[in-house]
């Protein structure tokens, strides 16, 4: 049995979270935290989510008081702010932890992207080049000895693991430049009360053109240049994206398919469609990276669907630790 922390477990990842690694076989929750001025401190994990009642009753305890508990433990995860994580990570680094965290601050190797794209200075290069970027499904043998893995963004996940493959293959015309058309629900803007996530003030619409953060991460991993073009949308969970590529000859379907099944034949949490494309109502709730297309002469379109907070967010980060640990890389996910 691991030893697990959970920091920032009373957002909407660190819920899906507490709730993955509770039903772990190999996995013991120890401890569930927040931050010292939550007002959540000393509330049940049940309070806040009584969908389990009975089920999880896990009092929120301070992350003042970590030190208290320091000891035996395996693994921490954090489902915390940018800033939150580029604090805490060089702590847990420095008693030997195993450290999976969900938020922006280890996912990129260019340390200048944090001023411009975070708004503040990483003052942490050598734990930054050891990072490991979770992309489960690619990269594998990398995690299974990561010290630091760093889950990818949302928006990044859903992307890449469309695109990824066609890049490997080499089949991408370099005269095109991928355009990426995606829409998140609300809850990807995090439990805090806000005007812009409101329902009643919501509407599709863009947001954060050529500046969101998760641009520069999926260009750096995926290693071609992307227009990318996010919107929020009236709905509370899950990410929708459509692609449109150039390819450098004509394919058929069948060959895209081909492509898709050599790279993801195996990967239990992809599923390629044929002859339809997914939608939120198919992963909502699942955690789960559905993949459709259709082609046209050399043009490509790709749709892609995931449920932000749990491919995007918590079943990738506990697909690392299984895959770290030598579980089935599903264990507790499915």
């Amino acid at each position: 049995m691991l030893n697990v922390v959970i920091i920032g477990a009373s957002g909407y990842s660190g819920a899906e979270l507490v709730n993955y690694i509770n039903r772990h076989k190999f996995a013991r929750i120890k401890k569930i935290f927040v931050s010292k001025d939550s007002i959540n401190i000393g509330k049940s994990f049940s309070d806040l989510y009584p969908e389990y009642t009975n089920i999880i009753n896990i009092p929120f305890d301070s992350i003042e008081d970590f030190t208290l508990i320091k000891d035996n433990i395996d693994v921490v995860f954090l489902a915390t702010d940018h800033n939150v994580s580029h604090t805490l990570v060089p702590l847990f680094m420095e008693y030997n932890y195993i450290v999976i965290d969900l938020s922006g601050a280890y996912r990129i190797n260019n340390i200048d992207i944090y001023l411009e794209y975070y708004g503040f200075i990483h003052n942490y290069e050598k734990i930054l080049k050891k990072s490991i970027y979770g992309l489960a499904e690619w990269n594998y043998k990398k995690i299974q000895k990561a010290k630091l893995i760093a889950v990818p963004g949302c928006y990044a996940t859903c992307i890449q693991l469309a695109l990824k493959p066609f890049v490997e293959a080499d089949v991408l015309s370099k005269s095109y430049i991928p355009i990426v058309n995606a829409i998140s629900g609300v809850s990807g803007a995090g439990r805090q009360p806000n005007i812009n996530n409101s329902f009643c003030e919501v509407s599709l619409a863009p947001y954060n053109i050529f500046t969101h953060r998760h641009t520069p991460e999926i260009i750096e991993h995926l290693g071609i240049p992307v227009v990318f073009i996010p919107h929020l949308g009236s709905f509370s969970r899950g990410i929708i994206a459509t692609i449109v590529c150039k390819l450098k000859t004509n394919l058929k379907l069948t060959n895209i398919y081909d492509i898709y099944n050599t790279f993801y034949k195996d990967k239990s949490l992809i599923r390629i469609y044929k002859n339809t494309f997914p939608s939120i109502k198919g992963i909502a709730k699942l955690p789960f990276c559905d993949i459709g297309f259709t082609i046209r002469n050399e043009y490509l379109v790709i749709v892609t669907a995931e449920d932000n907070l749990l491919k995007g967010a918590a079943a990738q980060a506990v697909q690392c630790f299984n895959i770290r640990f030598g579980f089935s890389e599903t264990e507790s996910i499915i």
